[in-house]
């Protein structure tokens, strides 16, 4: 059992018990030697067994003195004492007949002194062992015999001490009981207040739902007092009176449970019960009015449904203004396109110039469109992959030819490590170049002049790994953990405006339509690895071999 520290009150109490069975042991000491030098200064106790019977019974008197204060220990061996003491005092006055005899019942007079019923009994059996000792020594042996003379006055100690000593302390154990029970009414009185009035409703109740006790507030229309031996189903309404039984019946096999219920009087009420299972086939329910809990979850709820109607909306109006963008925007390209080619007669270097960015331009605007036109779609959960089986390396190798212009003018070397052998997938082909083509861009944009980029294709298991690996200036930590989340960009403000944001967002999207995760390892000044997984594959791995590089 854990050790539990007792209370101010409970030392004060044992204080008390101590002192008096200190000051009582210590008065039952001076009137035996009083007595005994009174005896002995008039003659009737001269030095032989009567001053040795006053000196045995003294001294377990001043010895019950100095033990009373060492606790439980030092009560026993008190009362253990006293017996001893009393057999003696006994014996040398003549056994159980002698004048002495009322000491028999010292070891019970001094275990009621310690103001503690349950020492009662061990006094008792110590005094009845004394008596029957003593009565069984006078009927068998010659025991010594106390003057004639002195033999009155010696019965009249015993007999005053013995009743003195038993009154006093019956009428201290009496004031020591009636204040401890006291003290539990109080207890008592306080506890029953606190379960009347905290604001739950506190029950026990077997598992067919009949209350057994109840206190606390007033939540299911009926005052606690009066719902002993109700069933707890009368006051639930109809329609959930089945989920609590149930849950009645959990918190009975399992030791716990917890359910949400309208009250029959009530049917915009909301109450929460919470069971737990106890001893003797009974339950302990805790009933609270949960309203505002429920009130505040529908809140929340409508909440949430607005931002993701709201969200929803914003998807399908980027989704339509996309669209909308594209139609003229290809309109201009291919105009400019034409115009750059002169395909109806020369013009103006100037005005070529012009149509060349003009070309550009809307390139780098249809990308951020298309970006955010897939975004939008993924968002608003319509984006269907159209899967099929291909050899990855063709689509990858159709990025590297696609990047290789501009990793040429930024002065980065491409390489790329695919497998010599084929490697079918069952995927998006589109969405397998677009995490390619976003991965390399990224790639390029981060990593200067002499930097190298490699892109990795290779097979673990039914798992596609796609790993794009640069030697540029690395991701620092915050903007590591930013990165993957829709418009979220890294780097200086020129390599910002060079992208949308969206790059990382629809890499790890069309990762995660394929049942595969994206992972990104970086730091300042080391490069970046990004690693695409997704199970799509049905081959055993391949070994990859290096393919041509792109060099600028």
């Amino acid at each position: 059992m854990p050790y539990v520290r007792p209370t101010s009150s409970a030392r004060r109490r044992r204080r008390r018990e101590a002192g008096f069975a200190q000051a009582w042991h210590a008065l039952f000491a001076l009137a035996v030697a009083g007595a005994g030098a009174a005896m002995w200064a008039a003659g009737l106790a001269p030095p032989g067994v009567e001053t040795a019977a006053l000196a045995a019974v003294c001294a377990a008197a001043a010895f019950g003195a100095l033990l009373s204060g060492l606790g439980a220990p030092g009560r026993a061996i008190t009362i253990l004492v006293w017996a001893v003491a009393s057999t003696a005092a006994v014996q040398l006055t003549g056994g159980a007949g002698g004048p002495l005899a009322a000491w028999c019942l010292a070891p019970l007079a001094a275990a009621a002194a310690f103001r503690q019923s349950g020492l009662l009994a061990f006094g008792a059996a110590a005094a009845v062992g004394v008596a029957g000792v003593s009565a069984l020594a006078g009927a068998l042996l010659p025991l010594p015999q106390a003057a004639e003379n002195g033999a009155g006055w010696l019965s009249l100690i015993a007999t005053l001490t013995t009743v003195l000593g038993f009154a006093a302390a019956l009428i201290s154990l009496h004031a020591a009981a009636a204040g401890e029970a006291r003290a539990r009414d109080e207890a008592e009185t306080e506890l029953r207040e606190a379960l009347d009035h905290q604001p739950q409703l506190l029950l026990t109740l077997y598992p067919a739902g009949r209350i057994l006790t109840a206190y606390g507030a007033d939540l299911v229309s009926a005052p606690p007092r009066r719902l002993r031996d109700r069933q707890f189903a009368d006051f639930v309404a109809l329609e959930h009176q089945l989920a609590v039984d149930e849950a009645l019946q959990t918190a009975a096999r399992d030791g716990s449970a917890q359910v949400f219920f309208a009250p029959a009087y009530d049917p915009n009420g909301w109450l929460e019960l919470t069971l737990r299972r106890l001893t003797g086939n009974r339950l302990a329910a805790a009933l609270r009015d949960a309203r505002a809990q429920r009130a505040r979850e529908l809140e929340l709820e409508q909440a949430r449904a607005s931002a993701e109607q709201q969200n929803a909306g914003k998807s399908r109006f980027l989704a339509n203004m996309s669209h909308e963008l594209r139609t003229p925007l290809n309109a201009i390209m291919g105009f400019s396109d034409i115009m750059r080619q002169r395909l109806f007669g020369p013009m103006a270097d100037r005005y070529t110039e012009y149509a060349e960015l003009i070309h550009e331009s809307g390139s780098h605007l249809l990308e951020l469109i298309n970006d955010v036109l897939d975004m939008s779609k993924i968002e608003a959960e319509r984006f269907e992959l159209a899967r099929e089986e291909f050899d990855v390396r063709d689509a990858v190798n159709a990025v590297l030819r696609l990047m290789r212009g501009q990793a040429e003018r930024n002065g980065v070397i491409l390489r790329g490590v695919l497998p010599a052998e084929p490697l079918e997938a069952d995927a998006d082909r589109r969405a397998i170049k677009q995490i390619t083509l976003n991965l390399v861009s990224n790639a390029l944009k981060f990593t200067p002049r002499g930097g190298t980029v490699t892109v990795t294709v290779q097979a673990a298991g039914d798992v596609l790994e796609l790993i794009v690996t640069d030697s540029g200036v690395g991701i620092a930590p915050d903007d590591l953990e930013r990165l993957g989340r829709p418009f979220e960009q890294a780097g200086d403000a020129q390599q910002r405006a060079a992208g949308s944001g969206l790059g990382l967002s629809l890499v790890q999207a069309f990762a995660a339509l394929h049942g595969g995760e994206m992972t990104i390892e970086s730091a300042v000044g080391d490069g970046t690895t990004v690693t695409v997984r997704m199970p799509v594959l049905g081959l055993a791995p391949v070994t990859p071999v290096a393919a041509p590089a792109a060099e600028a």
